[in-house]
Order: structure tokens, then sequence, then C-alpha cells
């Protein structure tokens, strides 16, 4: 049987992290924080940049301190995340460091249960199926363009005619150099043009 202290040890090592971030629309954070200290969040990382940044140095700095057993708690999914994927993504940080999510108005997006946990996985083998369709429907357009003759790349910099011209200077023993300084180019592109 536990003793109390052991019991007591565990508790203490099960902390909750708040995760706050404000808003487009609202560059408040006082409901967030409320919710978050109702919730028995000791400590709250505060994000002052909207979704729209990519950098997050709170959020990166919470996932760097997270520990075994810990739990992030958001207010809401979309402070924490701008897409599907992007919360995959932070959920798997998460899982990684062996710590807790979840969402105080989305009751499923609870990774410390069973069923939050089923429901995530689920979701990442949605976005996985979405993922591959998108590839392979990339993948069909692309070859049904090419069969139509559509090129993709860069445009070439040098029309045909030019690089006949090209070809001919070389082989009449120009330098590289200045066949580019010629042709305002650069050596590398002179370089790249296949020898007759």
């Amino acid at each position: 049987m536990r003793s109390l202290q052991n019991i007591f040890k565990e508790i203490q090592l099960v902390m909750k992290i708040g995760y706050a971030r404000v808003s487009t629309t609202d560059q408040n954070l006082e409901i967030q924080l409320e919710e978050l200290k109702k919730a028995g969040c000791e400590k709250v990382y505060k994000e002052k940049v909207s979704g729209t940044h990519l950098k997050r140095p709170e959020l990166i700095r919470m996932l760097d301190q997270l520990r075994q057993d810990d739990q992030v708690i958001v207010w809401k999914l979309d402070r924490l995340a701008r897409s599907t994927r992007d919360l995959l993504a932070i959920c798997d940080q998460i899982a990684g460091s062996k710590a807790g999510f979840r969402s105080l108005s989305e009751t499923w997006a609870d990774t410390t249960t069973p069923g939050g946990k089923m429901i995530l996985t689920i979701f990442a083998g949605i976005a996985e199926f979405e993922r591959e369709l998108i590839v392979e429907r990339t993948r069909s357009g692309r070859q049904a363009a090419q069969k139509r003759g559509v090129k993709f790349g860069r445009p070439q910099k040098l029309g045909s005619d030019q690089i006949d011209a090209i070809k001919s200077l070389l082989e009449k023993g120009n330098s590289v150099k200045k066949v580019a300084e010629t042709f305002k180019t650069h050596q590398a592109t002179i370089y790249r043009i296949p020898a007759r």
C-alpha cells in the first residue's frame, strides 16, 4: 500500500501548465487567464502575438520546459494551433515529453484520458490520409499537365537561339566568363548548358 507521502509526491509531480494567446480580433487575455486559473494551472505562458506569426516564443519555451506527467491546458484549441496539422504536431511534441494535453472548451481534446487519446489518434490518421490524397492529386495533375506539354520549373533564362550562339562561342574557344558577360548571365548558367 502506498504511503501518504508517496501519494503527495506524485501529486506534486503533476503540474498543470496553461497556455494563453491573444487572437487577431481580441488582444485581451483576461478570459483565458481566468479559465486557466479555475482549471488549477500553476503556471501560464502568455503569448502576445497572434496566430498569424510563425514564431511563438512562449509556446516554444513551454514545450522546452515540459516534464513527464505535466498537463498542458488551453482555453480553446484555436489558442494553441492554427490548423489540425499544427495541433497534431504540437500534441506530438507534448506526448514526446510524456506530458498530457487538454482543452477546456473542447472536452474531447484530452490526452490524459483513453477516449481523448483515441480521438486525437483518429484525427492524426485522417490528417495523414488527407496529406496522401493531396500528394496523389498533385502528382496526377502534374503528369496530366506534362502530357499536354506544360513545362514545370523556372522559365529558361536563355532562348534556344541564345543557347546555340553560346555553344558556338564556346566551341570557338571563348572563355565561359566572357560568354557570360556577353549574355549578361551568371557563369553557372553557361556551365549548365549541355554540350553538343
